[in-house]
């Protein structure tokens, strides 16, 4: 018997009672879902047969069930449809009759193709917000192009700059930034179109697409000098390009130090004895002349921090006032005690696969505090359930089960370790 709680059943959270059929998998969409779920809303995920790819990416410790997966698919439930099957497309259909939000990162062609396109759907349920995260906006020329977190990383100029900044060679950042940049885009998209159903009634298409979030994200650092017409100098942001901009080596570590404006540029200099150096050289003086020399500015303070250790360090930046933080790994993070005292990373008890630990909802809410989520679902564990609450009669589900159109079969459990 399944212990997640139901939509009716479900409470807490600032979109509690908000109803998303989420048809999105591997990263950008799912971990957008996942917030809206934190946040209180019932998420019903509507797998293929063979499931998002994420639960096939290990480690894990059942089939099916990958630590990518476990952390963005909290708070959902799992359906499998087979929606090249019309009866099985009819059954996500009198779903969404009875949503709030679909949510896709299935390409807008493949969409049409499957007749769940807005127009589609809206002919079901016109106050449904229909938001698709889709690589690139449907006007331009890339709109039929596929799209993942490394090419747009490299179309969005992220190797350019990695090797602007000093790597050997052009390299992606080691998340996957740019479906979860995009994939936050797509959390306020839905609750702004929430927002403007209240107030209108009616519903919408939203399109969020990779290319252009990340364009935004970079630009906004970057366009630099391009930013006026005619240009005044290149792109790029110095402080943040320059091979200087890194954990400083102490001498027995690393500490991440960030001395910023004129208060800590003096605090600093007081602090090692050397204010004549804040007073008397220009390259020092002011913000615009720091940002102008900011690699001298750096490098002098890197050849300083190699003289003292990492602890003697920390204590003379936080009796100065100047903002420093240890250099973590993710390890670390488990352990460090700010996160440990305000409960973000916790641990929990997933039915098929044990001990997890997990990070929360960095959010805090006075009035609709969030509950704490269900486990994520294994594969297809809700599909009679959420068609039984859709309407269907048993024998309707046990013939979408007969003909292969639904899946409710469980990924097997292996047991787990403690």
């Amino acid at each position: 018997m399944s212990t997640t709680p139901s939509p009716a059943e479900a409470a807490g959270g600032p979109l509690a009672g908000i109803k998303i059929l989420d048809l999105t998998s591997v990263v950008m969409g799912p971990f957008a879902t996942q917030i809206l779920a934190s946040l209180g809303a019932a998420v019903v995920k509507v797998e293929a047969p063979e499931g998002d790819n994420m639960r096939h990416v290990g480690p894990m410790r059942n089939p099916g069930m990958g630590h990518i997966f476990l952390h963005a698919n909290q708070g959902k439930r799992s359906v499998v449809l087979d929606l090249k099957q019309p009866d099985a497309r009819e059954a996500l259909l009198c779903l969404a009759e009875q949503s709030d939000v679909l949510i896709s990162n299935v390409r807008p062609q493949a969409l049409a193709r499957l007749r769940l396109d807005y127009a589609s759907v809206r002919e079901r349920n016109a106050r449904i917000i229909h938001v698709t995260c889709c690589g690139f906006g449907q006007d331009g020329p890339y709109a039929d192009k596929p799209a993942y977190d490394d090419l747009i990383q490299g179309a969005t100029g992220l190797p350019w700059l990695m090797q602007r900044y000093g790597a050997e060679a052009p390299c992606y950042a080691p998340v996957t930034l740019a479906d979860r940049v995009t994939g936050l885009h797509a959390v306020y998209a839905v609750t702004a179109a929430l927002y403007a159903r209240e107030k209108s009634g009616v519903g919408q298409a939203v399109e969020v697409p990779m290319f252009e979030a990340m364009t935004q994200f970079v630009l906004g650092d970057h366009l630099a000098g391009l930013s006026f017409v005619p240009p005044r100098g290149e792109p790029g942001y110095a402080r943040l390009l320059t091979s200087h901009r890194r954990p400083y080596q102490t001498l027995d570590g690393y500490l991440c130090v960030l001395i910023y404006n004129d208060k800590h540029w003096k605090s600093f200099f007081t602090a090692i004895g050397d204010l004549q150096r804040f007073t008397q050289d220009e390259r020092f003086s002011t913000h615009t002349q720091r940002a102008t020399h900011i690699d001298a500015v750096y490098s002098h303070v890197a050849d300083i921090m190699r003289t003292r250790s990492t602890a003697d360090w920390q204590a003379l930046l936080d009796a100065a006032d100047i903002p420093n933080m240890p250099m973590n790994s993710p390890q670390d993070l488990l352990d460090d005690p700010h996160l440990q005292a305000t409960g973000f990373i916790r641990d929990t008890e997933h039915p098929t696969e044990g001990r997890l630990r997990t990070p929360g909802n960095p959010s805090r809410w006075s009035h609709t505090p969030c509950t704490e989520p269900a486990p994520a679902p294994q594969l297809g564990q809700h599909t009679a359930q959420v068609l039984r609450e859709a309407g269907y009669s048993e024998s309707a589900i046990q013939a979408l089960l007969a003909q292969g159109m639904a899946s409710r079969k469980a990924t097997p459990s292996q047991g787990h370790k403690p």
